[in-house]
């Protein structure tokens, strides 16, 4: 358990299974302190909702200025609000807490106006105060199906649909949009989620899960995302480790019997089958679905790139020079990637050959970085991309041509996305801060790292981003297959040494 804390804004549900208790298990499970404001007692099993029992204004009240004292948080959840008065005090203290807090609190709205079951839970013109005043202070809203229908007045019977729902709510003020797939039958094999902040777009894609225990998957599937963001994880990894807990949920109880039950709420996903998969453009599963992609993805796809030879991995140095290469070499480096950011035109173009060149008169793994074509046309051994690369370069090209390929990635939803090309090696990264490049927001860290290795045993991974010799060890504890350095040996006062430290460090893991 961390000090992070979220709050969760929600009714309490006699079954256990949702509302204000889902919400609680779901957080302590997942490493954050969670904080209760109960809206109204609920009286529910099977039959469905018997009975709503809303707390007044002033109890309402009393529960927030009480957390507000003294546990401020850094997520706020917010789940059933069953009248009109609720939504307008909600979104009061959310301006005051987001104007007047030191920290502006992320707050995640799982818009509970129409229960899973499809029975109202709430009078229907509180959706007109949803929309005027309290939308506009979300930063993630997680509608299912009819919620996202009532919310946006767009019905899905496409994938553009979920695009176009998306932006109808993002242009009601709304910062983010996860919209569920779980009730949207566009494909019945797969359970499609499509989260938009009208810039970045990420596809997730599981197989359904057919079981009868999923009381309660929509507050917990929010409470895993907010808890997920209250520890520091960007909203795309947040959403991928939010989908693999329901999964995983869905999994477990599908050995219980009954007709009625709630989904599990139980640790944090480690297993790789839990995970969704990543939807990139003409990949197997997107033709599979018939999903063409976000309008602004460009792209080729390709897979099943040229494997490696792992006993030269280890220790993986990144230089920005030919003479840099060269002496690496010399040392006894066997995989190292050539980075150049300065050079153009023909100078760049015979660097990369005389790299290339060095390579082979080495025997070593070399690769260029970004510059694939280049990289093809020097018959280089590999080429290393960024995900900003992913999307511009001719992937079928460079397979065709031998090359391997490896791909950087920062967190759950890009190594997973990393997964569908099936790529020669996979970096992680990045691990600690780094010199090279502001990482914020992107630091990966050990237990990320370890969690990632531990769902991967096909591809090799490659840890990169402020490793040195001092926490070389603990990387290496991972299992991860390399460690890429840069300035810890470009920066040391002996490479040759630094190297000779790196390789045995690596031979005693």
């Amino acid at each position: 358990m961390n000090n992070s804390i979220v709050w969760t804004i929600a009714g309490s549900d006699c079954t256990g299974g949702a509302g204000i208790q889902a919400d609680c298990k779901t957080l302590h499970n997942l490493g954050v302190q969670a904080c209760t404001v109960i809206t109204a007692v609920t009286a529910q099993n099977s039959s469905g909702v018997l009975e709503i029992n809303s707390v007044s204004s002033e109890v309402l009240a009393s529960q927030l200025n009480a957390l507000a004292q003294e546990l401020p948080a850094q997520v706020i959840k917010i789940g059933l609000l069953t009248n009109i008065q609720q939504v307008e005090q909600i979104a009061d203290m959310l301006a005051f807490y987001k104007g007047n807090w030191q920290q502006s609190p992320v707050v995640v709205y799982d818009p509970v106006a129409i229960a899973s079951s499809g029975d109202h839970l709430t009078e229907e013109d509180i959706l007109v105060a949803i929309k005027t005043k309290l939308l506009p202070l979300v930063d993630v809203l997680t509608p299912n199906n009819k919620e996202m229908q009532n919310l946006s007045g767009v019905y899905a019977f496409s994938w553009q649909c979920l695009e176009r729902a998306a932006q109808a709510l993002l242009d009601l003020g709304v910062g983010s949009v996860v919209i569920k797939g779980g009730h949207i039958d566009i494909d019945t094999s797969c359970c499609v989620d499509y989260c938009t902040d009208g810039e970045h777009h990420y596809w997730l894609s599981s197989k359904r899960i057919s079981n009868t225990q999923d009381h309660g998957t929509g507050c917990t599937y929010a409470s895993a995302l907010s808890a997920c963001l209250a520890q520091g994880y960007l909203l795309r990894d947040a959403v991928t480790i939010a989908k693999a807990y329901i999964n995983q949920g869905l999994t477990r109880t599908q050995q219980y019997k009954g007709q009625y039950g709630a989904v599990w709420q139980g640790n944090w996903p480690t297993n790789a089958e839990y995970f969704p998969q990543v939807l990139v453009n003409n990949s197997n599963l997107a033709n599979k679905l018939e999903w063409e992609g976000t309008s602004t993805d460009i792209g080729y796809y390709a897979e099943k790139f040229a494997s490696i030879d792992e006993k030269k991995m280890g220790l993986y140095p990144v230089v920005d020079s030919v003479e840099w290469v060269e002496r690496l070499l010399v040392a006894g480096v066997q995989t190292i990637q050539y980075r150049e950011k300065k050079l153009t035109g023909y100078s760049l173009e015979q660097a990369i050959a005389q790299v290339v060149k060095l390579g082979k008169l080495h025997t070593a793994q070399v690769f260029i970085n970004d510059h694939w074509e280049l990289a093809i046309k020097c018959h280089a051994y590999g080429v290393h991309l960024g995900q900003e690369d992913i999307v511009k370069a001719d992937l079928p090209k460079i397979k065709a041509a031998g090359l391997r390929l490896g791909l950087s990635t920062h967190g759950y939803y890009e190594f997973f996305q990393a997964l569908e090309y099936q790529p020669s090696y996979i970096a992680i990264g990045a691990i600690f801060p780094t010199k090279t490049k502001d990482m914020t927001g992107q630091i990966q860290g050990i237990t990320t790292l370890s969690r990632l290795v531990k769902m991967n045993e096909d591809i090799p991974i490659v840890a990169i981003g402020g490793i040195n010799l001092e926490n070389a060890s603990e990387v290496l504890a991972t299992s991860v297959d390399s460690i890429a350095v840069v300035t810890a040996i470009t920066h040391a006062e002996s490479p040759e040494d630094a190297i000779k430290n790196f390789q045995e460090l690596i031979i005693c893991h």
